[in-house]
C-alpha cells in the first residue's frame, strides 16, 4: 500500500477537466467539473440523511440503481436545492454529458454545491460543454478538483497504489468541503475512482462500511448539508480478478479505500471555514466502538472547546463537559485527558479530575497547526477517532455574507 500523487485520474482509464463556465461571478474560479471513465464502471454512493436533499442526489440515486455509471458532472456556486425545476436541471446536465461524450445520460452521477434555494441557470453549462469535454485529460484531476471548491482554500486530493491478484491497482479521490459539515451517511462532495475490478454490491458494502469510521466522524460546524454525497466508480481496467465476496482481496481494497478517505477527512477538517487548527480527537479504552465514536464526535463538535483551541487555551473542562452530555455510558471518574502536538504532550486530567500542569507548556503545544485531543476512558479496548477544527472569528465573517 503506497500513497502516490494524484486524485481522480490516478487510476487507469479516467479523464477529467474543470473550467469556469459562468455560474460563479468570480471568473478566476472554476465552477464546472467532469470526470469520465473509458468504460462503464461499477458504481456506489452514499447520501446525506438531511430530509431536504439537493435534486442531483435524487437523480444520481436513480441513475446508479443498477450499480453502474461512467461519468460524473459537478458544478459549484449553486447547490440546485429547493428549486421547483431542480430534477429537470439535473437530468438535463446528464443529457449534456451524453450529447458531448456519448456516455448514456442514465450512467451519469450528477452533483452540485453552493448556495441553496437559488435557481440554477443551465445556459452557462450548456455553452461550456464543448470546451469542457475537449479538455478532458488523463492528467486533468487538479482542474476538476479546483472546479468543485466553494469556500475551500485548498484542493483536496489523495491516491494510493496497491496489488490485487498480482495486478497493480490504483484508487484516488477528490473532495470539497469547508463549511456546513456535520455528515451523517456521507459528507460534503467526494468523488473516488479506481481501476480495480469489484462487483457493485461489494463496492457499495466497502463504501458504506468505510464512511462510518471516516467521513461520518468529521464535524466543522454541526450543520448537515443538503447536498452531501460520496460516490465511487470502479472500472476494472487494472485487470485483477473481480472482487465478488468478502475475502482477502476485499480486505486489501478496503485498506486502500480507507487510506484515501482518511487523508481526505484530514484535509476537509483542517480546511474548515476560517480554521487555523486541525483537531483530532482520539478516544481509547471504551467499552465498545459506538461509545468511543459517540465520545469522540461529541468532543470534536463542542463549540466551546473549538473556541478554546482557537485561543490555545488548555480548558480541559470543556472536554469533560462534552463527554458528559454526549449520551455515552462512561465512568467519568476513570477519564484521562491530554493534549498532543508536534511540541509534545501534556496531561491535564486524570481519573476525571484536574492535574497540575504548566500553562506555558500547554500554550506552546496548542499553538501548533495540528492538535490531538487524547481521551482515555479506561473501561475497555475499543477506540475511535473524530476530526474537526477550531472556531474562529473568520467562520462568522465567511458565513455572514456567503451568498455574495
Amino acid at each position: 500500500m503506497q500513497l502516490i500523487p494524484g486524485g481522480v485520474c490516478a487510476a487507469k482509464g479516467f479523464k477529467a477537466n474543470g473550467l469556469h463556465c459562468g455560474i460563479r461571478p468570480n471568473t478566476t474560479k472554476k465552477d464546472l467539473a467532469l470526470v469520465v471513465s473509458d468504460v462503464l464502471a461499477s458504481a456506489a454512493a452514499v447520501y446525506t440523511t438531511n430530509l431536504v436533499k439537493g435534486a442531483p442526489l435524487t437523480v444520481t440515486k436513480a441513475h446508479i440503481a443498477d450499480g453502474k455509471a461512467q461519468a460524473v458532472i459537478c458544478n459549484s456556486g449553486n447547490a440546485n436545492t429547493c428549486n421547483a425545476d431542480g430534477i429537470e436541471i439535473a437530468e438535463r446536465m446528464s443529457a449534456l454529458v451524453e450529447t458531448h461524450t456519448g456516455v448514456a445520460k442514465t450512467d451519469v452521477i450528477v452533483a452540485s454545491t453552493g448556495v441553496i434555494g437559488q435557481p440554477l441557470n443551465l445556459s452557462p453549462i450548456e455553452q461550456s460543454m464543448t470546451e469542457l469535454t475537449a479538455g478532458l485529460s488523463y492528467t486533468g484531476d487538479k482542474d476538476a478538483a479546483a472546479a468543485i471548491m466553494t469556500t475551500d482554500t485548498v484542493m483536496k486530493e489523495a491516491a494510493v497504489e496497491f496489488t490485487l491478484g498480482g495486478k497493480t491497482c490504483r484508487l484516488g479521490g477528490m473532495a470539497k468541503g469547508s463549511g456546513m459539515i456535520h455528515p451523517n451517511m456521507a459528507t460534503m462532495l467526494v468523488f473516488i475512482t479506481t481501476d480495480a475490478a469489484i462487483a457493485p454490491a461489494m463496492l457499495q458494502k466497502a463504501l458504506s462500511t468505510d464512511i462510518q469510521k471516516t467521513f461520518n466522524m468529521i464535524s466543522v460546524d454541526g450543520d448537515t448539508s443538503t447536498n452531501d454525497m460520496v460516490s465511487i466508480l470502479a472500472n476494472g481496467l487494472a485487470g485483477n480478478p473481480e472482487i465478488t465476496k468478502d475475502d482477502a482481496d476485499f480486505a486489501v481494497f478496503m485498506e486502500a479505500l480507507n487510506t484515501v478517505t482518511m487523508h481526505l477527512c484530514r484535509m476537509i477538517a483542517g480546511d474548515g471555514e476560517g480554521a487555523t487548527r486541525l483537531l483530532e480527537c482520539k478516544v481509547t479504552g471504551a467499552a465498545d466502538e459506538q461509545t468511543a465514536k459517540t465520545v469522540a464526535k461529541s468532543v470534536i463538535c463542542s463549540s466551546l472547546l473549538k473556541a478554546a483551541m482557537f485561543g490555545a487555551d488548555a480548558n480541559w473542562g470543556r472536554v469533560l463537559c462534552a463527554i458528559g452530555y454526549s449520551g455515552a455510558d462512561v465512568d467519568v471518574q476513570k477519564i484521562d485527558v491530554s493534549f498532543l502536538s508536534a511540541k509534545g504532550e501534556i496531561a491535564v486530567c486524570k481519573n476525571g479530575a484536574g492535574v497540575a500542569f504548566s500553562e506555558e507548556k500547554a500554550k506552546e503545544i496548542l499553538l501548533e497547526k495540528e492538535i490531538d485531543i487524547l481521551v482515555g476512558l479506561n473501561s475497555g479496548d475499543a477506540a475511535a477517532t473524530a476530526w474537526g477544527c477550531d472556531l474562529t472569528y473568520d467562520y462568522v465573517k465567511i458565513n455572514g455574507d456567503y451568498r455574495s
